[in-house]
């Protein structure tokens, strides 16, 4: 048994909210945040994690409605990395963290080729770090955005996802790979 580098946190974490509010997906939200407000994560199922040093942020949202874009399965709405992991390595396991939380679903994310392009190489495709952790690419949205989807996985192998702070105690977490 080993353990996650990932920790659990909830929607209002004011560390994840810094972190989001590096990520180029704050700026379209900015115009509708109420000051004091730290939710990062819109209506629906979530999952939020950080690594222990908060430098990295993944957020998963399970929508309990459907979605005006037609998507079916997990989202990964936010992936931020500050840290010297890999970032498909952060990817599998947030993936086998929704496996375990959502068994037999999709995963799905979208990416925009031009916010990201100064974070990656010339040459390298956009959401290369999810497509080296084993992504596709699926299409595009009608803005133009990259999708990238992964497909359910099966397979496990055990891990425990800690919680940031006191809030929660530790839980047991079956990871799928």
């Amino acid at each position: 048994m080993s353990v996650s580098v990932w920790r659990a946190t909830h929607r209002s974490d004011p560390r994840a909210f810094l972190l989001y509010q590096r990520h180029y997906s704050a700026e379209k939200n900015f115009a509708f945040r109420r000051p004091g407000n730290f939710n990062i994560v819109g209506p629906g199922f979530n999952m939020v994690l950080m690594t222990e040093d908060h430098r990295a942020l993944f957020v998963w949202v399970k929508n309990n409605t459907s979605r005006f874009d037609g998507q079916v399965g997990v989202c990964c709405t936010i992936f931020r990395n500050e840290t010297s992991l890999l970032s498909s390595d952060l990817i599998r396991e947030a993936d086998a963290l929704a496996d375990q939380r959502w068994p037999n679903e999709r995963h799905f994310t979208y990416v925009n080729a031009q916010k990201t392009a100064r974070r990656r190489s010339r040459h390298a495709p956009a959401g290369k770090c999810f497509l080296e952790a084993g992504w596709q690419h699926a299409g595009y949205s009608k803005k133009g955005l990259v999708l990238l989807e992964r497909s359910p996985q099966s397979g496990a192998c055990t891990l425990v996802l800690r919680d940031i702070g006191d809030v929660f105690s530790d839980r047991l977490v079956q990871l799928a790979f």
